[in-house]
């Protein structure tokens, strides 16, 4: 075999080993990580307590003190 296949082949598997551990790691990341909520995020201006509350609630009381709140936007 000439010399040059052999690196084309040498370089070719050692690219497709990357791919494949970077596909797996991903793969595998994504299992782990949690699901995305729907809820909203309120932040109480009286006691700075964060809670999360149901995605169709515009304002929320706080669990802390009981003032009413609204969704923080990001």
């Amino acid at each position: 075999m000439p010399p040059d296949v052999l690196i084309f082949c040498y370089v070719t598997f050692l690219m497709g080993a990357i791919a494949a551990l970077g596909a797996l790691s991903e793969r595998r990341r994504r299992r782990f990580e949690p699901e995305p909520t729907e809820d909203n995020l309120f932040r109480c201006r009286k006691c700075s307590y964060v809670y999360t509350d149901d995605s169709d609630v515009e304002l929320s009381r706080c669990p802390q003190c009981g003032l009413s709140n609204e969704a923080v936007e990001f």
